[in-house]
């Protein structure tokens, strides 16, 4: 398993504005972590209640977020922070962005009850429960691999997000056929299919993250390569 570990600097101070600023990303991302769980509850039981829950808390990630970036900002300025302490603030800096807009995406989800545009489909409905426990997971393990600062599990995840995404592709098709039958809630319909591809977006801002900690563990940047490269890398990094 490769990781890092934080640079040890003169100034403890420093150490602890680091670690901090590290655990606030953590504490961020467990609360995302929660919501995600939440939304699918509340689609699973019809809970309104939970459902009014996430689009409350969702006001908590905005300023979660807006705090982080401000530490960031403050720590350039003050530490002026070199080599892998800069792409830890870089990497903490962008996690937070992505973690914020997670949450967008599971507002969206939640508004499904919000609105009264719950999946008229059963099966439908089944699918996005399959599928979002699945992105569940890999948000998980995504916030594992942060904390660890493990690159090579970060990458795992990366190429498992094929498998989230075939899974949309299958309730996409589905969905469209059960559209055609039933034109008459194509509104209602519309509100659903944002909400399946607000799952399969959590998915890749998980991604996303996960080519942070690559680039921050062993400084390569993995955006935009194929399945085969980002194969490849895992390769190397388990034989570094």
């Amino acid at each position: 398993m490769q990781e890092i570990k934080l640079n040890t600097h003169i100034s403890g101070r420093f150490n602890l504005e680091l670690e901090n600023l590290r655990n606030s990303v953590l504490t961020m991302g467990g609360m995302v972590e929660q919501q995600l769980c939440d939304a699918i509850a509340a689609l699973r039981d019809n809970h309104m209640a939970l459902a009014e829950k996430v689009i409350v808390n969702d006001f908590t990630l905005n300023t979660m977020e807006v705090q982080i970036d401000e530490e960031c900002t403050r720590i350039i300025a003050k530490r002026h922070p070199a080599a892998s302490d800069l792409r830890l603030v870089l990497a903490i800096n962008k996690t937070t962005a992505d973690l914020e807009r997670m949450g967008d995406d599971i507002e969206r989800i939640a508004n499904l009850l919000i609105k009264g545009s719950l999946p008229v489909s059963q099966d439908i409905k089944n699918g996005m429960i399959a599928t979002g426990n699945h992105v569940m997971e890999m948000l998980r393990k995504t916030l594992n691999a942060f904390a660890r600062l493990d690159g090579e599990a970060a990458l795992e995840i990366h190429m498992g997000d094929q498998e989230i995404d075939e899974q949309y592709k299958q309730l996409l098709t589905l969905a469209v056929t059960e559209m055609q039958q039933d034109t008459e809630l194509l509104p209602q319909w519309l509100e659903v299919l944002w909400a399946m591809r607000a799952l399969e977006r959590v998915g890749d801002r998980c991604k996303n993250v996960c080519e942070y900690i690559i680039y921050l563990v062993k400084g390569k940047d993995v955006r935009h390569i194929s399945r085969e490269e980002l194969q490849k890398r895992l390769a190397e990094l388990r034989q570094s």
